[in-house]
C-alpha cells in the first residue's frame, strides 16, 4: 500500500511533498541566484574567448583593456556585446572595445553608452581611437572606467 501525503494548508504555509510554500520560493530563488552566477562565468569565458580570436595588435589592446576594466570597475560584467567584449552594470553596457579588424578600420574603437556618467557640459567625447596602448594611455583610459562607473 503507498503512503500518502497529506497536503495542510495555514494562513501562511502550505505543504506539498514535505515542502513549504516559503521553502519552494527560497529554492526557486536559489537556482536563479546559480543561473546568474554561472550566466556570468561564462559571459566572461565568452568574452575571453573572443578577444583569443582577434589579431596580434586588437588582442593585446584588449587584454590590456580588459585587465583595466576589471582591476578598476569590478562592478561592471564583461559580456558580449555585438559580437564584441563589452562590460555591463544592471544589465545595460556601460562601456566596450570594437577591435579595428571587425570593420577592417585603421584604429581600435574603446567607447561608452549613455549609462557612463562622463557628462562633461553640453558636449563630451563617448569613444576613442585606440593604435596601441602606452602607460599614458591606459592612465588616461583608467580614469575614464572609474568616472563612468561612479
Amino acid at each position: 500500500m503507498a503512503a500518502t501525503r497529506k497536503t495542510t494548508t495555514t494562513s501562511k504555509q502550505k505543504s506539498y511533498d514535505g515542502f513549504t510554500a516559503e521553502e519552494r520560493d527560497a529554492m526557486k530563488e536559489r537556482a536563479k541566484e546559480l543561473k546568474a552566477a554561472r550566466g556570468k562565468a561564462e559571459d566572461e569565458t565568452a568574452v575571453l574567448e573572443k578577444i583569443a580570436e582577434m589579431s596580434d595588435a586588437d588582442r593585446a589592446i584588449a587584454e590590456r583593456i580588459h585587465a583595466i576594466v576589471r582591476a578598476n570597475a569590478p562592478q561592471l560584467s564583461p559580456k558580449l556585446w555585438y559580437g564584441q567584449p563589452a562590460y555591463a552594470k544592471a544589465g545595460k553596457v556601460v562601456c566596450f572595445f570594437q577591435p579595428a579588424d571587425k570593420f577592417g578600420t585603421r584604429y581600435s574603437t574603446f567607447g561608452f553608452n549613455d549609462s557612463a556618467h562622463l557628462d562633461d557640459g553640453t558636449m563630451w567625447p563617448t569613444a576613442y581611437a585606440l593604435t596601441k596602448l602606452t602607460p599614458t594611455t591606459e592612465k588616461q583610459l583608467t580614469t575614464l572606467i572609474k568616472k563612468a562607473v561612479s
